[in-house]
């Protein structure tokens, strides 16, 4: 999963795929909540879990990468202009 991931997201400048980790080593306290505040990025971490599952963890502020900015994100796309610009990478 995480290969497919990172495949799919390398090259999009708003998408991080944080790098693989055991899911032992992963806790509320190395998942840094507001590390995205006031940007339009979005982190994706893969875990493993213990019943066998995948968990997925997605990080975004949903005021910078909410609404407001995919509608910059989309109006820059449809006017032919830098998809980055006016947001905060």
């Amino acid at each position: 999963m995480w290969d497919a991931f990172a495949a799919r997201y390398e090259r999009e400048t708003f998408i991080e795929v944080e790098p693989l980790t055991d899911a032992s080593d992963a806790d509320e306290l190395t998942f840094d909540p507001q590390a995205n505040n006031e940007t339009n990025r979005i982190s994706l971490r893969v875990l493993s879990h213990q019943s066998g599952h995948i968990l997925l963890m997605a990080r975004l502020d949903n005021l910078g990468k909410g609404a407001a900015g995919v509608a910059i994100q989309n109006l820059n796309l449809m006017l032919g202009a830098p998809e980055g610009a006016g947001l905060t990478a």
